[in-house]
């Protein structure tokens, strides 16, 4: 039994609702727009606030709390109101303490997971649990299914712990439990044994009276449908029901809410269907445009006026984003009447793109443009690397936002480790830190033997382990791995005399293992760490040597680990969702890098969907500014690629626009016609989910293959304009034979195979 005067207690009688009574004052109204006023203060049943970017929905939101108290129609305890983040629920309290002059004692706000702790805490008996129950985080979750697949005689390398941990998360958003999983649900995990593993691990949370974050709500559902009397203690006392960033909710959390909504009709959810940019975590944009039908009667009030953008940022999004077919519909608009045009910039290739915007952001700070109100939004974050370095040889302080640098991440500092280690076989840290990775069965046991010769006899770590191979210190197992280690250093070593060090780095990812640790790993994250090696093994091209290369990551890593202060932010897309700046970038609209390939393979459609609508997040962080780019050609993972302008940027509005483009990149888009860069992005030809290809290309390929067929040498004079894949444009200066001076109008002047050129 709660304490009396607990005010979440539900045992107490019915609570009737509050009375209602005259408003004394209206201040908490002031400022409204017509629309923001119309959803605070309705009372006609359920309400759907659509809230473009930037409209102020968090107003909205906390003036309708506000409202609901002031008027006297809620009591504080009879108001729920559930947001995604700590930080938001927290703000929210103090908006709306801030509008009612004092704290809103009892109400119901937070998290889905904090508000599920503590409905379980009071009813943790009818689930299985005690209300003391443990709440298990991530590392926890992993041990205890690897405990259950050893038991199982599962093999952990092949079937990783940490990736069917993933897919019963996925279960549990969808609120999945073990009897319920099966059929198309079943996964392919360990040969179609997950669903028997997640009822083990079901079993044992409850024998260990603990719980995950995904019981938190699944447990919630499951309760209130097995016990209706419960349910109705909490229709009972929860009159009023709000949620924020509806778009985002999963599957349990919308029969979560909509179980909780069948004691009431004042159900208030606000949300953006243009924003729902989480698919791949679970959350389900069916919610929110299916809200008419799951609340019959429901009224709809849009937010389109933006306080945010400029009009030619909103026109330019609203634009794009009206491309859907999936969305309930609106038009953003702003009662500014000035503004710079969204600026277009083709570019020769990924490095220019850099260099570019590196220039762009040195004027803006010369204008005193405040770096901390400047972003750059790259698709993927392997694209990090090239700013991350632009920005170090500039001077220009930035902070990677939602992740670590690009030398920071992980599978980055293992790689490199390796590298160092072969580079300075003296490196005791670099080798402690890879020795057992992957795992190789040499565990601490076997490193305290090595750390003991090497104080005795005063030597790196690494000759230590050649000492200990000569006697019977380590039991055969680890003397077996730690010989294997130890002789693919010495192989990878020798291997530098008389291989180029990118292959030699290649090679080492390759036997380490360690590119099949990531391969095995069917998480979300390992296909992005397997990318993120790629382009480390691309940034190793630029350099001469692998000691060079490690020369110039140690010197970045030094220079990056003072970023406080004002400071350029570097994030993905993804994690700028909520976040606005004055002055925004948005690099690399190309076909497969985005709109992302591997998104439009695995959804298609819909895929392809919530893509643009990452597109329409990119715009609308910018107040002021907003620049995207494009390149000719983008090197991905060692290959330079002839990339194709994104379907994305023939749906911007060209009267938005202002576009710039270097001379050859126009002949390269336009076929030698006088137009505009939007318009020869026009002229390509998209598939209908997959990879563009041009005109020029097509063309390309077949003088290729004819010129291969005949063994024709192209017939070129001096003075004679040529076109490269690599450098571009330029102008033959000199013929050597089949060599020529050309000099290139980007690139300078190069010596070239007449066989790597073709006729301007």
């Amino acid at each position: 039994m709660s304490p009396p005067d607990d005010p979440f207690d539900l045992t107490d009688a019915p609570s009737p609702p509050a009375p209602a009574r005259a408003v004394a004052s209206l201040a908490h109204l002031e400022g409204l727009n017509p629309e923001q006023r119309a959803a605070a203060i309705h009372d006609a049943g359920p309400l759907l606030v659509l809230a473009g970017a930037g409209t102020g929905k968090t107003r909205v939101l906390t003036t309708r709390i506000a409202h609901l108290l002031i008027s006297g129609r809620a009591r504080a305890s009879q108001i729920l109101a559930v947001t995604f983040t700590n930080k938001a629920a927290r703000e929210m309290m103090d908006r709306v303490s801030g509008l009612i002059g004092g704290a809103a004692e009892g109400m119901w706000l937070g998290t889905f997971h904090a508000i599920g702790v503590r409905i379980l805490r009071r009813h943790a008996e009818l689930v299985g649990l005690k209300s003391g129950f443990t709440i298990l985080d991530t590392d926890d979750q992993t041990r205890l299914i690897k405990q259950l697949l050893e038991a199982e005689g599962i093999d952990d390398k092949k079937w990783p712990p940490r990736v069917l941990s993933g897919i019963i998360q996925r279960w549990k958003d969808r609120a999945l439990t073990p009897d319920k999983v099966g059929g198309e649900d079943a996964s392919e995990f360990a040969d179609g044994r997950a669903a028997d593993i997640y009822r083990q691990y079901q079993e044992r949370l409850l024998a260990v009276n603990a719980a995950d974050f995904g019981d938190l709500v699944m447990h919630c559902v499951t309760l209130w449908q097995k016990h209706p009397d419960v349910l109705a203690q909490y229709h009972r006392r929860l009159r009023h029901l709000l949620v924020d960033e509806y778009q985002d909710t999963n599957v349990a959390q919308y029969l979560w809410l909509r179980l909780l909504a069948q004691g009431t009709r004042d159900v208030c959810c606000v949300g953006d269907d243009d924003q729902s940019i989480y698919g791949w975590r679970g959350a389900e944009v069916g919610n929110i445009l299916r809200f008419e039908k799951d609340f019959p009667g429901a009224s709809i009030v849009r937010l389109e006026r933006n306080y945010r953008s400029t009009p030619h940022i909103l026109s330019a999004a609203s634009h794009l984003i009206a491309h859907n077919a999936g969305r309930l519909g609106k038009t953003l608009w702003t009662a500014v009447k000035d503004g710079e045009k969204v600026r277009l910039r083709g570019v020769w290739d990924g490095d220019e793109e850099a260099r570019g915007i590196g220039e762009e952001i040195e004027a803006l700070q010369r204008d005193r443009h405040p770096l901390g109100q400047i972003a750059i939004l790259v698709r993927a974050g392997l694209q990090t690397r090239e700013f991350e370095e632009r920005f170090i040889k500039l001077g220009l302080p930035y902070r990677v936002i939602g992740g670590p640098r690009f030398y920071e991440r992980q599978e980055i500092r293992d790689a490199l480790a390796y590298f160092r280690v072969i580079v300075q076989p003296a490196d005791d840290l670099a080798f402690e830190r890879i020795y057992n990775t992957p795992r190789r069965g040499l565990g601490e046991q076997a490193l305290r033997t090595l750390r003991s010769i090497q104080r005795s006899g005063r030597v790196p770590l690494v000759e230590a382990a050649r000492l200990a191979l000569e006697t019977d210190e380590l039991k055969s197992r680890p003397r077996k791995s730690l010989s294997d280690l130890i002789a693919g250093f010495d192989r990878w070593r020798t291997m530098l005399e008389g291989m180029s060090h990118v292959e030699v780095a290649e090679t080492v990812l390759d036997e380490s293992g360690y590119t099949d640790m990531l391969r095995a790993d069917r998480s979300v994250e390992a296909q992005g760490r397997l990318e993120n090696l790629k382009e480390l093994i691309a940034a190793l091209r630029e350099f001469d040597t692998l000691p060079a290369f490690m020369e110039h990551v140690a010197l970045l890593t030094d220079n990056a680990a003072n970023a406080d202060g004002d400071a350029v932010s570097l994030m993905t897309l993804h994690a700028a969702k909520g976040l606005e700046f004055d002055t925004v970038f948005l690099p690399g609209w190309e076909e497969g890098l985005f709109p992302n390939q591997r998104a439009m393979d695995d959804k298609g459609q819909a895929g392809l969907e919530e893509e643009r609508r990452l597109a329409y997040v990119g715009l609308t962080r910018a107040r002021k500014r907003a620049y995207v780019s494009f390149a000719a050609n983008r090197r991905i993972f060692n290959q330079w690629q002839a990339a194709t302008p994104s379907r994305f940027l023939r749906e911007l509005p060209g009267d938005s626009m202002d576009e710039s483009s270097d001379a050859g990149l126009y002949a390269t888009y336009s076929a030698g016609h006088q137009r505009g860069l939007r318009e020869a992005v026009d002229g390509f030809e998209y598939e209908s989910l997959g990879t563009a290809r041009t005109r020029r290309q097509r063309r390309d390929e077949t003088v290729d293959d004819r010129r291969a067929d005949s063994g024709d040498r192209l017939d070129l004079a001096v003075g004679q304009r040529v076109f490269h894949q690599k450098f571009g444009y330029g102008q033959v200066v000199a013929i050597d034979g089949n060599k020529l001076d050309i000099a290139f109008d980007k690139a300078g002047a190069k010596k070239v195979l007449d066989s790597f050129v073709e006729p301007a």
